[in-house]
């Protein structure tokens, strides 16, 4: 009988300390199920407030009070401390427990028993404690044989489903092994034919239709697989058990605490064997853009790494992350996330992560009946929908990637043509967001940024725009966004105007403002373009 790895009430009446006692029950008999978690003796009437619940409490009377009223009171306290049963003896203060005593805990619910004969206390509460600890280590036997079966699972070559049906089998009850945010990863039924059940229809009728962080069904055993980092690495996913053909006992809860250990370590060399594949495509895709792999080797290269694009051209993207958003666990999520939603784009794909640039290089094959333009919308969807799932960091609400499209063609230009789209994807940091960048258009951007470190950059910036920095330093209103927007909209001041949500007349007098401080003509197509190009570089200097 499962007893919370305690004794039962009936069972602690049965061992010889207290069988010696003569003992009679003489309320709620029918609970004497009751798990016994600890033995207690004391005297003192504030007894009742050092309980924590589950107490075999053992005592000779004197603190029950010798008012009715008083003794009443006392054992509601007690029954409200939730203790397992009051063991009473017989002797000078109480020949027969008063009708108070009795009834009061016939009313509480709380089992009372009278002893006619006198035991030592610390005896019993040896022989009782003795008796729950031999309890608690028959149950750790039982969940550590579980811990060597599972062991032994994995050592064969299983894996999650192994692991998860040897528990759910030792249950006899569904098992579950879901994400962190609630996401179904794996499921197990029990193997007994008379208590099989689909764990599916189990999953969506008890646990599927919840949110995520909500409070498990009623009986169910919820145990963190740890996943070995800190913050959102701190726990890799969840073990489920729901109780379905019976309850989930302590003895299940402790094999599934056991389970978790090894399910932790499966889940980390699977997670390594993904990034060591991943970040291994990513090599290949870097070596192919900087010229470490012939054009003539690439494909048969491809093809062991199960991308085989026929002779259709190949749409060379990046997807470059933001620093301070990149995975804080392992790349493997982001890179299994990302694939998992580009195998809905419906095109052969070759995709891996370079860490060390923060970004994800892959390669398209583009098949016929399929423009560039729609293809690179689906795959900058995938992309971001992929970063999401993998949990990125959101800036506002914008996911922090950048995702930027090179030229299409065969395997010599998709060497070139990955290597500029990783630079133009570096050079496109801070740029307004779009669902996806053109290389060719971040050709200008891309200039600058490779003169980043050079002084003369720093020295145009100033004087192109160094006045209206420093002006919007110490004034109001700011007027960079409004040149901003005036060169946004080729001088269409009517366009700038509704942009910055400002009345015709405003607008004119801020490029107004704007041409005295910086003594331009902002009609002039070389200031013009000159201040362009400064907006543009000042991304790029300190």
């Amino acid at each position: 009988m499962e007893t919370e790895g305690g004794i039962t009430v009936r069972r602690a009446l049965e061992l010889p300390g207290l069988r010696g006692g003569l003992p009679e029950v003489l309320a709620c008999e029918d609970r004497l199920d009751r798990t016994v978690r600890w033995v207690h003796a004391g005297e003192a009437p504030n007894i009742p407030a050092l309980l924590k619940g589950g107490e075999l409490l053992l005592m000779t009377g004197l603190g029950l009070g010798t008012r009715p009223a008083e003794q009443r009171a006392f054992v509601r306290r007690l029954a409200d401390r939730g203790i397992a049963a009051l063991v009473v003896e017989l002797g000078p203060r109480f020949s027969r427990l008063p009708a108070a005593i009795v009834d009061a805990a016939r009313s509480a619910g709380l089992p009372l028993v009278q002893l006619h004969r006198e035991v030592p206390f610390v005896a019993v509460t040896e022989e009782i404690h003795t008796e729950i600890v031999n309890g608690h280590y028959a149950l750790l036997q039982r969940a550590e044989e579980v811990h060597r079966r599972c062991t032994q699972a994995v050592l064969g070559g299983g894996g999650v489903p192994q692991v998860l049906g040897i528990l759910a089998d030792f249950a006899a009850n569904p098992v579950f092994l879901e994400t962190p945010d609630g996401r179904l990863l794996f499921a197990a039924g029990t193997g007994n034919a008379q208590v099989g059940t689909d764990p599916l229809q189990v999953w969506e009728g008890l646990r599927g239709a919840r949110t995520a962080r909500e409070t498990p069904p009623a009986g169910a055993v919820l145990v963190e697989v740890p996943g070995g980092g800190a913050g959102a690495g701190a726990v890799r996913a969840r073990l489920v058990l729901l109780a379905v053909s019976g309850p989930v006992l302590t003895v299940h809860r402790m094999a599934a605490e056991r389970a978790a250990g090894i399910l932790a370590v499966v889940l980390m060399q699977a997670r390594q064997e993904e990034e060591v594949a991943a970040r291994g495509r990513g090599d290949f895709l870097t070596d192919l853009a900087e010229g470490r792999v012939a054009a003539r080797n690439a494909p048969a290269q491809a093809r062991v790494l199960g991308f085989r694009p026929d002779e259709d051209p190949l749409l060379p993207v990046v997807m470059r992350l933001a620093p301070e958003s990149a995975p804080a666990g392992s790349w493997a999520l982001l890179a299994r996330a990302v694939s998992e939603e580009l195998a809905a784009v419906g095109a052969p794909v070759l995709v891996g992560v370079r860490p060390v640039e923060d970004r994800v290089p892959l390669l398209l094959a583009l098949r016929p009946g399929t423009t560039r333009t729609a293809l690179a919308d689906r795959v900058a969807a995938a992309l971001r929908a992929g970063a999401e799932r993998a949990g990125l960091e959101r800036a506002g609400d914008r996911t922090p990637v950048v995702v930027v499209v090179g030229a299409a063609g065969g395997w010599a230009a998709a060497g070139p043509g990955l290597r500029h789209a990783a630079e133009a994807a570096t050079a496109a940091q801070g740029l307004g967001e779009r669902p996806w960048y053109d290389a060719r258009s971040l050709d200008i951007d891309l200039l600058l940024w490779r003169l980043r470190d050079h002084h003369d950059l720093e020295s145009f910036v100033d004087r192109a725009i160094g006045p209206l920095r420093e002006h919007d330093r110490t004034s109001r209103p700011v007027l960079l966004p409004t040149l901003e927007a005036y060169l946004a909209h080729a001088g269409r001041k009517a366009e700038a105007a509704r942009d910055l949500h400002l009345n015709r007349q405003t607008l004119y007098n801020r490029l107004a403002r704007i041409g005295e401080l910086l003594g331009t003509d902002l009609d002039d197509p070389q200031s013009v373009l000159a201040l362009s190009l400064a907006l543009r570089a000042r991304r790029h200097t300190r």
